[in-house]
């Protein structure tokens, strides 16, 4: 099977900026790696991992004494990932940030093995190869693995901590031979080579801070925006498509299982097959996308209960109530009363 491995457009554009400052003819560049200008243009267009690391060895060519990767790092900014990078600006802390990249990493790249798990003394990002048919792929090249990794450094930077340090980074590239290493210092942290995959460990006391860009119903509108963004980027992804189909009925109406099938073109039976197949079920996906939505409402003080009932399909406050205790063990009321110490993820 041949897999063409793209990753979103937006990664261009620190190029670009690092291709002025080094006096090189950014036309001439993007020529010779086959890349189309309207790339840069169109902010949903994808490019091939291969064409994004022929054009990285071509910039370094011809820019001799600098690390691009450092380079690359230092002039990423979020609006580079499209919607997803406002989302991860406006979530509640770094850990919500780095989540985003994991629900929605079919946006970053269209192979994309992203983790995030609790270890001791932090939180860790990882990007892992990819297994497919029989076959381990990659998820980024060597050098663009690490390109991303103090990209989130750089991210962190910005919205926790100017000085911040992450715990430690594990690279799957072996031990620069050249010392001192540009990267190392740009992490200053400990750094081991030669690992199995690329991580990052943030320290919890940063992953966990809250974000001065915090915005919850900023955060939310985002996520509607991303799960339509990645409707459009992988229409294979069934519960994505639910889920949006959900929004557009949302508020006021809650939409029959039956309707979102015809919508989608399937049959009432064919829809819950294929749901089954993938280990949920239509009402599973209608309750947590009510229950997501509700939670994000409640940080809102000027909306009334009332009015967060209507927004996510119920008819009547008491029926409101009655779900959101399902889904929390505790009423509208009580949940917002007790924030932040109540809330749920």
């Amino acid at each position: 099977m041949n897999i063409e491995h793209a990753v979103i457009g937006g990664w261009l554009i620190p190029f670009i900026r690092i291709m002025q400052s080094c006096d090189i003819d950014i036309q001439e560049a993007l020529a010779a790696c086959d890349i189309d200008m309207h790339e840069l243009s169109d902010q949903e267009s994808r490019i091939t991992l291969a064409k994004l690391i022929k054009l990285l060895n071509y910039a370094s060519e011809r820019a001799p004494g600098h690390d691009l990767r450092v380079r690359l790092a230092e002039n990423f900014h979020p609006s580079m990932l499209h919607v997803l990078g406002y989302a991860m600006m406006s979530a509640e802390t770094l850990k919500d940030s780095l989540d985003y990249i994991v629900r929605y990493r079919r946006i970053v790249s269209s192979l994309c093995n992203v983790r995030l798990n609790e270890v001791p003394g932090g939180v860790e990002f990882s990007i892992r190869p990819v297994r497919i048919e029989q076959r381990i792929v990659p998820g980024l090249g060597l050098r663009e693995a690490e390109v991303f990794i103090a990209s989130l450094v750089k991210f962190a930077r910005d919205l926790v901590q100017s000085d911040l340090t992450p715990l430690c980074v594990f690279l799957e590239a072996e031990a620069p031979e050249q010392q001192p290493d540009a990267l190392q210092a740009f992490f200053n942290c400990e750094v081991h080579y030669g690992h199995p995959y690329n991580a990052l460990i943030f320290r919890e006391e940063h992953a966990t801070r809250k974000l001065f860009t915090h915005n919850g119903l900023i955060a939310r509108n985002h996520e509607i925006m991303l799960d339509e963004f990645l409707s459009r980027v992988d229409k294979n992804d069934l519960v994505n498509l639910v889920r949006c189909k959900i929004y557009d009925y949302l508020p006021g109406s809650t939409p029959a299982q039956g309707d979102v099938a015809e919508v989608l073109g399937m049959s009432l039976r064919n829809l819950q097959r294929r749901l089954s197949e993938q280990g949920t079920s239509y009402k599973e996906i209608l309750e947590n996308t009510r229950k997501k939505l509700a939670l994000n409402y409640l940080e809102q003080p000027h909306l009334s209960l009332g009015e967060i009932g209507y927004l996510v399909g119920f008819a009547s406050v008491t029926n409101f109530n009655r779900a959101f205790k399902r889904w929390t063990g505790l009423t509208p009321g009580d949940f917002r009363d007790n924030q932040p110490v109540a809330r749920l993820n």
